[in-house]
Protein backbone atom coordinates (compact mmCIF):
# COMPACT_ATOMS: atom_id res chain seq x y z
CA UNK A 1 0.00 0.00 0.00
CA UNK A 2 1.09 3.26 -0.95
CA UNK A 3 -0.59 6.92 -0.64
CA UNK A 4 -2.55 7.12 -3.95
CA UNK A 5 -2.59 11.52 -3.82
CA UNK A 6 -1.58 14.44 -1.41
CA UNK A 7 -5.10 15.64 -0.49
CA UNK A 8 -4.74 18.87 1.02
CA UNK A 9 -3.28 21.38 3.88
CA UNK A 10 -3.95 22.63 6.31
CA UNK A 11 -4.01 26.51 7.69
CA UNK A 12 -4.16 27.78 10.93
CA UNK A 13 -5.34 31.30 11.44
CA UNK A 14 -6.80 33.42 14.19
CA UNK A 15 -9.14 35.27 11.37
CA UNK A 16 -10.54 32.25 8.90
CA UNK A 17 -12.23 34.72 7.26
CA UNK A 18 -9.46 36.91 5.98
CA UNK A 19 -7.89 33.92 5.44
CA UNK A 20 -10.89 32.47 3.56
CA UNK A 21 -11.11 36.16 1.42
CA UNK A 22 -7.42 36.18 0.33
CA UNK A 23 -6.86 32.81 -0.82
CA UNK A 24 -10.04 32.74 -2.84
CA UNK A 25 -9.69 36.42 -4.30
CA UNK A 26 -5.88 36.27 -4.49
CA UNK A 27 -5.40 32.38 -6.04
CA UNK A 28 -8.78 31.80 -7.07
CA UNK A 29 -9.42 28.87 -5.05
CA UNK A 30 -13.68 28.44 -4.09
CA UNK A 31 -15.12 28.05 -1.03
CA UNK A 32 -17.32 24.44 -0.89
CA UNK A 33 -18.44 21.81 1.00
CA UNK A 34 -17.02 20.77 4.44
CA UNK A 35 -18.58 18.27 7.02
CA UNK A 36 -19.81 19.22 10.52
CA UNK A 37 -16.46 19.55 12.10
CA UNK A 38 -16.11 20.56 15.96
CA UNK A 39 -14.20 23.92 14.91
CA UNK A 40 -14.95 26.56 12.94
CA UNK A 41 -12.94 26.75 9.21
CA UNK A 42 -13.50 26.39 5.44
CA UNK A 43 -12.90 24.26 2.90
CA UNK A 44 -11.71 25.83 -0.16
CA UNK A 45 -11.45 24.14 -3.72
CA UNK A 46 -9.39 23.92 -6.94
CA UNK A 47 -11.41 22.55 -9.01
CA UNK A 48 -13.61 19.23 -7.24
CA UNK A 49 -10.78 18.68 -5.19
CA UNK A 50 -10.45 20.87 -1.20
CA UNK A 51 -7.45 21.62 -1.72
CA UNK A 52 -6.86 23.40 1.45
CA UNK A 53 -8.84 23.52 4.49
CA UNK A 54 -8.47 26.56 7.03
CA UNK A 55 -9.47 26.40 10.99
CA UNK A 56 -9.63 28.81 13.86
CA UNK A 57 -6.54 28.19 15.43
CA UNK A 58 -7.45 27.74 19.46
CA UNK A 59 -10.49 25.98 18.60
CA UNK A 60 -8.36 23.60 16.45
CA UNK A 61 -5.85 23.49 19.15
CA UNK A 62 -8.71 22.30 21.49
CA UNK A 63 -9.89 19.66 19.24
CA UNK A 64 -6.25 18.48 18.56
CA UNK A 65 -5.56 18.27 21.80
CA UNK A 66 -9.17 16.30 23.03
CA UNK A 67 -8.21 13.61 20.08
CA UNK A 68 -4.89 13.27 21.95
CA UNK A 69 -2.77 14.95 18.89
CA UNK A 70 0.11 17.15 20.20
CA UNK A 71 -0.62 20.90 20.26
CA UNK A 72 2.09 22.84 18.38
CA UNK A 73 -0.66 25.61 17.59
CA UNK A 74 -0.67 26.83 20.67
CA UNK A 75 3.09 27.14 21.04
CA UNK A 76 4.15 30.46 20.53
CA UNK A 77 6.43 30.25 17.82
CA UNK A 78 4.36 27.54 16.02
CA UNK A 79 3.45 28.09 12.24
CA UNK A 80 0.01 28.35 10.33
CA UNK A 81 0.53 25.30 8.67
CA UNK A 82 -0.81 22.43 11.40
CA UNK A 83 -0.08 19.03 8.50
CA UNK A 84 0.21 17.92 5.57
CA UNK A 85 -2.62 14.90 4.37
CA UNK A 86 -2.72 12.25 1.70
CA UNK A 87 -5.28 9.64 0.62
CA UNK A 88 -4.15 6.04 1.17
CA UNK A 89 -6.40 2.86 -0.05
CA UNK A 90 -6.09 0.65 2.54
CA UNK A 91 -6.64 1.67 6.70
CA UNK A 92 -5.84 -2.26 7.99
CA UNK A 93 -2.46 -2.41 6.34
CA UNK A 94 -1.46 1.11 6.94
CA UNK A 95 -2.18 0.50 10.49
CA UNK A 96 -0.02 -2.78 10.47
CA UNK A 97 2.69 -0.95 8.75
CA UNK A 98 2.94 1.70 11.15
CA UNK A 99 2.80 -0.90 14.32
CA UNK A 100 5.65 -2.51 12.83
CA UNK A 101 7.59 0.07 12.24
CA UNK A 102 6.73 1.58 15.65
CA UNK A 103 5.11 4.97 14.48
CA UNK A 104 2.38 5.99 16.96
CA UNK A 105 -0.73 6.82 15.67
CA UNK A 106 -3.74 8.71 16.34
CA UNK A 107 -6.77 7.39 14.93
CA UNK A 108 -10.38 9.66 14.25
CA UNK A 109 -13.15 9.19 11.96
CA UNK A 110 -14.53 12.53 10.55
CA UNK A 111 -18.62 11.95 10.72
CA UNK A 112 -20.05 10.69 7.13
CA UNK A 113 -15.96 11.15 5.87
CA UNK A 114 -12.99 9.07 6.21
CA UNK A 115 -11.47 6.99 8.69
CA UNK A 116 -7.66 9.05 9.26
CA UNK A 117 -4.39 8.59 10.72
CA UNK A 118 -2.21 11.12 12.37
CA UNK A 119 1.28 10.52 12.56
CA UNK A 120 4.48 12.71 12.78
CA UNK A 121 7.37 12.63 10.41
CA UNK A 122 10.95 12.52 12.33
CA UNK A 123 10.67 16.34 12.05
CA UNK A 124 7.29 17.11 13.80
CA UNK A 125 5.38 17.41 10.74
CA UNK A 126 2.21 16.09 11.08
CA UNK A 127 0.83 14.02 8.43
CA UNK A 128 -2.90 12.87 8.08
CA UNK A 129 -3.59 9.94 6.11
CA UNK A 130 -7.17 9.57 4.77
CA UNK A 131 -9.03 6.31 3.71
CA UNK A 132 -12.71 6.91 1.99
CA UNK A 133 -14.96 4.17 3.05
CA UNK A 134 -15.87 2.04 0.26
Amino acid sequence: MSVTAMEHVLVLSDDIEATRDFYCRVVGLRVGERPPLEFPGYWLYAGATPCLHIAERRTYGAHAAHLGLSVPAEAPDAGPVDHIAFNASDYEELSVRLERDGVPAVANTVPGGPRQLFIDDPNGVRIEINVRHP
